[in-house]
């Protein structure tokens, strides 16, 4: 799978077999689910073949002109279908029996679309060059750049198959069906715009990796509450594998050490890889069979104010203003802001000299001298209680 998304994906000769047989299983797959879902009848199937069967350009057009525009191109487009009735409540049914109604491509048929969609972007770039160049030149790149639109869509929406037999791999990983779909054909659009016909692979196999990235990218982004980036998704997953792995072969769960060991990395990694891969759980789930509790019930509010406690700070508060009334206004005002009884911040010696205008020494004398007399246990035996 290509690392980012604009790099491109690079298919090794000696890999283009096997991942052609897994691309060609999967379209079998799917057509076979989207023809017992769409239900058409076969004059309509006909119908639909001979409008999606483009015309071969011979030999002549192709070695004297390049690309040549012909009448015939309008017929090989894809036919539109829009649903005005006979529509179901189930989306994914009435999907499926909408991509089932392109028929799929052989090679020779991509490699032409190919062709076309690189003229058309060819044209395209030559209209937005700013170049000067005559009417009919212009009219010519014009036709040129929407028959490569045309070839684009008609190669798109034959593959839309190969984007749902991906999807079904991934369902049940926090993600609807649809969504799956929808990522997917992302990922078919960016593979069309960069296929390489002259590399000689066929087109579903290229874009079986850039429809993969974009699934497995989405549900790394949106699957979860709580976003994991990309890189430490794949480690959870490779960990859950290898757990899975050691599960069937030891027939007990493995320990942090045995998946250090297997993982090359150390138990306490392993430790907080699994933390990272664990889904929260909602506050509101339903415990018990009539669901009448919830899970929030039995947390502990570790914030949460203890009522007795609560009731035994506001009397300490009362009590130490009490105690306090018994000094002069300056040593109450100076023991206050000293320890921060008022505003719960506590003052330095020079902060308070400024209050009053004297020197810090003399604001620590005040203090000392007013320290003994609370010391005294005609005050202080009032609030010993409360250390209790």
């Amino acid at each position: 799978m290509p690392e980012a998304e604009d790099a491109e994906v690079e298919v090794e000769p000696g890999d283009d077999a096997d991942l052609e047989v897994v691309a060609d299983a999967d379209v079998e797959e799917v057509v076979a689910d989207v023809e017992v879902v769409a239900g058409a009848d076969e004059d309509a199937e006909e119908s639909d073949e001979e409008e999606s069967t483009p015309a071969k350009a011979t030999d002549e057009d192709s070695e004297s002109a390049g690309f040549v525009i012909r009448d015939d191109d309008e017929e090989d487009a894809p036919a539109q279908q829009v649903v005005t009735a006979g529509a179901t409540a189930d989306p994914v049914k009435d999907y499926l029996k909408q991509i089932g109604k392109v028929a799929l491509l052989n090679a020779e048929q991509e490699v032409e679309l190919a062709k076309r969609i690189e003229a058309g972007l060819f044209a395209e770039e030559r209209l937005n060059s700013g170049d000067k160049m005559d009417m009919k030149l212009k009219r010519e790149l014009w036709w040129i750049a929407q028959d490569g639109k045309k070839a684009k869509n008609h190669l798109l929406e034959a593959n839309l198959r190969l984007v749902v037999s991906l999807a079904k791999r991934y369902t049940g990983r926090g993600m609807l069906f649809l969504d799956l779909i929808q990522e997917g054909n992302l990922g078919l659009i960016r593979a069309v715009e960069k296929f390489d016909y002259t590399k000689g692979y066929k087109f579903s196999t290229y874009a079986t990796w850039w429809i993969r990235q974009a699934i497995t990218r989405a549900m790394a982004d949106q699957a979860r509450t709580i976003r994991i980036p990309v890189h430490m998704v794949e480690v959870i997953n490779k960990l859950a594998r290898v757990q899975r792995q050691m599960l069937q072969d030891l027939g007990r769960e493995p320990t942090p050490e045995e998946l250090a060991r297997e993982l090359d990395m150390t138990p306490e990694k392993v430790v907080e890889v699994q933390k990272y891969g664990r889904e929260p759980i909602s506050l509101h789930t339903p415990l018990g069979e009539d669901g009448d509790s919830e899970f929030g019930d039995l947390i502990e509010d570790s914030e949460a104010v203890v009522p007795a406690d609560a009731v035994s700070f506001t009397l300490l508060q009362e009590q130490l203003h009490s105690v306090l009334d018994t000094l002069s206004e300056r040593e109450a005002g100076v023991v206050s802001m000293r320890f921060g009884l008022t505003d719960g911040q506590p003052k330095t010696l020079d902060e308070i000299g400024k209050v009053y205008g004297v020197t810090r020494e003399r604001i620590r004398q005040i203090e000392s001298k007013t320290m003994s007399k609370l010391r005294h246990p005609s005050r202080s035996q009032a609030l010993r209680d409360y250390l209790d």
